[in-house]
């Protein structure tokens, strides 16, 4: 059994009648790891960075016309992670497998990108017919990074080895990332920012779309989004998506198709700068009322 630690606030400051295990249709498991981080360390530091800003929240979401915590969004203690980014992804499945067999969407924070296999894998077990959304600026497709199969530079190899992905956003890539990824391009397709930014138009939202199933699962890195808006992350590359284009994609997919789950990680936190964690954690809450809250 997994152990967890106990969070001094919950998400959005919700009262106990929304935030109720029991009653929420939501569940947030918040997953303090970094171990396996390239460039600045610090990520561990995200998922209470995230939660502690949604408490300024606003309940009520101007876009959808609606209060998106009425459906109610619990906060679960933070997981007990160790020095092992394949056992701690191992813990991340083993809690996320508990969180839908009690019929529940599994909102995961993070700590590092590696983390995201873990929930992949529990939601593959409901849905075989699966495909990730990775929106990312970096591929994460080497086949193991500094010995380690599971690092956070290996994440989305390891989860297309398990079903079909997307990568959006992405503008930093390896000689053999690039080639793994034309090996296989029956099973993972790449949108890059350059083609993105250059084109103009939201074309390629409508292409990237086409390649997802009916089921699908989104996994986010923050530093998809440009570095003017997102400097907190522990490896920035210039030339990212914007706020509103995110979200405009981002709702076009749930429109168009059922998404059974999705992550949000590689938040570092940088002290005395607090709204790239506001960002985050808006995000957060935005993406729980286009998924989860739907009539």
């Amino acid at each position: 059994m997994n152990q967890h630690f106990s969070m001094p606030f919950n998400f959005c400051a919700l009262p106990k009648e929304l935030s109720d295990y029991k009653k929420s249709r939501v569940a947030i498991l918040p997953v303090p790891f970094d171990a396996t981080t390239t460039y600045q360390p610090g990520t561990r530091n995200g998922p209470l960075a995230i939660i502690d800003a949604s408490r300024s929240l606003e309940a009520y979401d101007e876009e959808l016309g609606r209060d998106i915590s009425s459906i109610g969004i619990c906060t679960l203690e933070e997981l007990e992670v160790v020095d092992d980014s394949e056992k701690t992804a191992a813990r991340v499945y083993e809690s996320v497998q508990s969180i839908l067999a009690d019929g529940k969407k599994a909102l995961v924070i993070g700590g590092e990108h590696s983390i995201s296999s873990g929930s992949v894998k529990a939601h593959l077990e409901i849905y075989p017919d699966l495909t990730v959304l990775h929106i990312d600026a970096h591929a994460d497709m080497r086949d193991d990074f500094s010995g380690n199969r599971h690092n956070h530079a290996c994440v989305a190899r390891r989860i297309s080895e398990m079903c079909p992905l997307v990568s959006v956003g992405v503008r930093s890539i390896s000689e053999e990332e690039i080639q793994h990824i034309r090996d296989n391009a029956g099973r993972i397709k790449a949108f890059f920012a350059k083609d993105i930014c250059q084109r103009g138009n939201d074309e390629w939202m409508e292409q990237a779309i086409s390649h997802l199933g009916r089921n699908v699962y989104v996994t986010i890195d923050l530093d998809a989004l440009d570095p003017s808006i997102m400097p907190s992350v522990g490896t920035p590359q210039p030339g990212g998506l914007e706020w509103y284009q995110l979200l405009a994609f981002l709702r076009r997919i749930a429109g168009s198709r059922n998404v059974v789950g999705f992550d949000l990680t590689e938040l570092m936190p940088i002290p005395g700068n607090h709204a790239p964690d506001l960002l985050a954690a808006k995000l957060a809450y935005k993406l729980i009322g286009y998924f989860f809250s739907r009539e």
